[in-house]
């Protein structure tokens, strides 16, 4: 056990911190929404990338990305020429799926997840 460990405070209890690659956030208190934040983060992945934040690992699929807002006006509008209708902004979620390269063993993850 290490000497002059720091005590359990919060949300925060020492025991479950280990070393990590890093993280960094960008956000605008008011609820905002500017193309700005997202041009942020992107600087912050290129300040990571000696860390790790690539993207990259075929064997593990660790990496990195972007947290951000559903687009719900470019949603709705490429819905609206696509012939179909949203629900309300805030009652769906939007999600990026990889599917396996081989034929045969993507078309059952794709049965199963039109199944579920």
């Amino acid at each position: 056990m290490m000497r002059n460990a720091p005590t359990a405070r919060g949300l925060c209890d020492p025991q479950f911190e280990h070393d990590a690659c890093g993280i960094g956030a960008v956000v605008d208190i008011s609820g905002t929404k500017s193309h700005k934040i997202v041009d942020h983060a992107k600087q912050i992945l290129l300040n990571l990338q000696h860390r790790g934040a690539s993207g990259a690992d075929e064997s593990t699929g660790d990496g990195a990305g972007i947290l951000m807002q559903i687009p719900h006006e470019f949603f709705a509008a490429e819905a609206d020429r696509l012939n179909f209708q949203l629900p309300p902004a805030g009652h769906y979620g939007a999600g990026i799926l990889f599917l396996p390269h081989d034929a045969a063993i993507r078309g059952t993850c794709e049965e199963v997840l039109a199944q579920s």
